[in-house]
């Protein structure tokens, strides 16, 4: 089981890692033009926020568990990441973007699994 979340981990890491380094960094526009449009409208103080959010649940997923130092953030940190998919499910579902949602619900599920998985099992 330790090898399936690790597994997880890192895909899920890696995702976040990389959609909020594209939000830390690039314009709307760009975003919006990579796929990423969730974003389109909002303040871009607030789309960096929302990017820099991201590589820190990243980084939450993977650190405390693999350095053994506060090991409960991991989880914590999955929940965190797991809390935003439904906003961004909605977001997605008003513009019609119905292969993000399902994305989002995915996603959702794997930070749950990740989360259970390390109460559960450390």
């Amino acid at each position: 089981m330790n090898t399936v979340l690790w597994i997880t981990q890192s895909f899920i890491a890696l995702a976040f890692c990389y959609s909020g380094l594209c939000k830390s960094y690039f314009s709307e526009q760009k975003l919006v033009a990579m796929g990423q449009t969730g974003v389109e409208g909002l303040p871009l103080v607030f789309t960096r926020f929302i990017g820099v959010s991201e590589i820190i649940g990243a980084l939450g997923l993977i650190l405390p568990h693999w350095i053994n130092v506060y090991p409960i953030l991991t989880p914590i940190a999955a929940f965190c990441l797991a809390f935003i998919m439904p906003f961004a499910a909605v977001i997605h579902y008003k513009r019609n973007e119905y292969r993000n949602v399902i994305t989002n619900v995915i996603i959702f599920g794997v930070c749950l699994f990740i989360a259970w998985g390390r109460l559960r099992y450390g």
